[in-house]
């Protein structure tokens, strides 16, 4: 299909049927077109390489955790086209003195290029989680900003 050749409102329905046959393929699940995206490639990455442990979608509605390994390791799936990544629920603000509970083991982020295109996957363990995340006061919960360090203290699972 040439996608050059067809009138604006033939492509916009085009888009309509492209995103009905991903949920008709479960690729996407809810209207968080890139967050779906990323959690189906990470996933799917994950499974088709020997040495990564092999995941599976949490339940839908699980709270703090997209996927889960066979040995019940925890992951939070996290994407983004820029270089922060959407927010954490869940923990202590930062003017908590307590301890922040552990969410999950893993955080996968999955970052795109300005087409959507598979750029990169980052694992970070729940430590370095802890180091890294800032708060995002206007959302009032915790995000991760894709930096050099946080990458020197990362597992880079895949890089384009």
């Amino acid at each position: 299909m040439e996608l050059s050749k067809l009138d604006d409102f033939e492509l916009i329905k085009t888009y309509g049927l492209l995103i009905e046959e991903l949920k008709n393929r479960e690729i996407i699940r809810t209207k968080n077109i890139i967050g779906d995206l990323g959690e189906y490639l990470a996933i799917d990455f994950y499974n088709r390489n020997s040495n990564l442990p092999k995941l599976q979608f949490a339940p839908t509605g699980t709270k703090n955790i997209d996927a889960i390994s066979r040995k019940g390791e925890r992951y939070s799936i996290k994407s983004t086209s820029a270089k922060t990544t959407g927010v954490f629920y869940g923990l202590n603000n930062p003017n908590s003195l307590e301890k922040d509970e552990k969410k999950f083991e893993f955080v996968i982020i999955v970052e795109f290029d300005e087409n959507y295109n598979l750029s990169k996957i980052i694992e970070l363990e729940w430590n370095n989680f802890l180091i890294f995340k800032k708060w995002h006061k206007t959302m009032q919960a915790w995000n991760l900003t894709i930096t050099k360090e946080l990458l020197s203290n990362s597992k880079i699972i895949f890089e384009r």
